[in-house]
């Protein structure tokens, strides 16, 4: 008798050992396999939460099919107490293991919303925009000009948010002068900027902030982005380049950044200046012209002055020779690429070609047809504007 008694406890004790291995398997497999997801969302974990109502916020949203398999399957990797507040796109038919990966693993927040004060050389605004899970497209939702109106309602709202992102763009060829005085009027930052950096040293580009960033810090952090692309362009630059320094060469950056807004055109642009200063001819360049007369302040908004063309300024390019003694402006990474490796051409004249491009010219013969083309052009469209009231 007791030999069956111990038999068929034998035989229950190996039936619960599979069927614990089972569950153990099901339960492996819920926690790393697809999750029941159908579409795209946005989970916001709040500053504090506990991984419990974390999973069950999950589990009612549809993103984990079982809350306490989540929690299990969290706790066995030790991940519970690793909960990073955010906002966190979750796509869909992503595992319970992803998932628990992300929530954890925090850094930027991958969707909610987000506001971006862009500067750039006409101007400025912030823009507050939202992630639409669904189409996983960015939706506009307001924008204004820190300098001439006032904050939306959306905007303030939105800035109370402890979770929102927040982002300083500068774009390609502002100037320090116009960088400094925007970011005076960002709300979210704090500090005084200090002393204006040299011109051209900011790197132009994206920056992710924190509410309450120190300003000097943020130009600081842009000057020395700056330096890295510079100094990395400049060791890989191509050989017999008329620059003596890598100051030099941002000089010309900036000149190219400004001549034209043509991503294709920046290295044949560069070549025209390259070929010039190896010819021993003035760069005569109209944007060093503007920049001697608004010192980088703003934009100047009208045509040049022949007695403007004339005027001995260090940065007038018409009347000294080889490079003005600073940038105009704060060149783009893809400008100092051109700049440092401008591919081989005959051209030294360029004049705008009506496309928004240039036409370039070998020969002062035909850079004048090329001028008289775009004269042509010019009175064309005059004609065809409409009369003022």
């Amino acid at each position: 008798m007791w030999r069956s008694i111990a038999s068929n406890a034998l035989t229950l004790f190996i039936m619960l050992l599979v069927a614990l291995a089972g569950l153990l398997a099901w339960g492996k497999q819920q926690y790393e396999g697809p999750g029941p997801l159908d579409q795209a969302i946005c989970f916001r974990v709040e500053r504090g939460a506990s991984f419990a109502a974390v999973s069950r916020a999950l589990e009612a949203q549809g993103a984990v099919s079982d809350a306490r398999i989540l929690r299990i399957g969290a706790d066995y990797a030790d991940k519970t107490q690793g909960l990073k507040f955010g906002s966190y796109l979750i796509q869909p038919g992503t595992s319970m293991a992803d998932i628990v990966d992300q929530l954890t693993r925090g850094g930027q927040s991958s969707c909610g919303a987000e506001i971006n004060y862009r500067i750039g050389v006409a101007a400025a605004d912030i823009v507050l925009r939202e992630l639409d899970p669904a189409t996983q497209r960015y939706e506009e939702v307001a924008k204004f000009d820190p300098a001439t109106e006032a904050a939306p309602a959306a905007y303030t709202e939105a800035l109370a948010d402890p979770a929102i992102r927040l982002r300083v763009t500068l774009a390609e060829g502002t100037t320090v002068w116009q960088a400094v005085e925007a970011l005076k009027r960002a709300d979210f930052l704090a500090g005084d900027p200090g002393a204006p950096p040299p011109e051209g040293t900011l790197a132009p580009d994206s920056y992710e902030v924190a509410r309450g960033a120190d300003r000097a810090a943020l130009l600081a952090e842009m000057q020395a982005r700056q330096t890295r692309i510079l100094a990395d362009l400049w060791a890989a630059r191509a050989p017999d380049l008329p620059y003596r320094t890598p100051e030099e060469a941002l000089v010309m950056a900036s000149i190219v950044e400004k001549e034209t807004g043509v991503p294709d055109e920046r290295g044949t642009v560069a070549s025209v200046f390259v070929n010039r200063l190896r010819a021993g001819m003035k760069l005569q360049t109209d944007p060093t012209v503007i920049y001697g007369v608004t010192r980088g302040q703003g934009v100047l908004g009208r045509g040049l002055r022949q007695s403007e063309l004339r005027a001995a300024t260090p940065w007038n390019t018409y009347v000294i020779d080889g490079l003005p003694p600073t940038p105009i402006a704060n060149p783009g990474r893809a400008s100092i690429e051109a700049t440092l490796n401008p591919p081989d051409t005959p051209f030294l004249f360029f004049v705008a070609d009506g496309t928004g491009g240039h036409a370039f010219a070998e020969t002062l013969a035909e850079h004048n047809a090329n001028v008289a083309k775009w004269r042509q052009i010019e009175a064309e469209r005059a004609r065809n504007q409409p009369a003022s009231p």
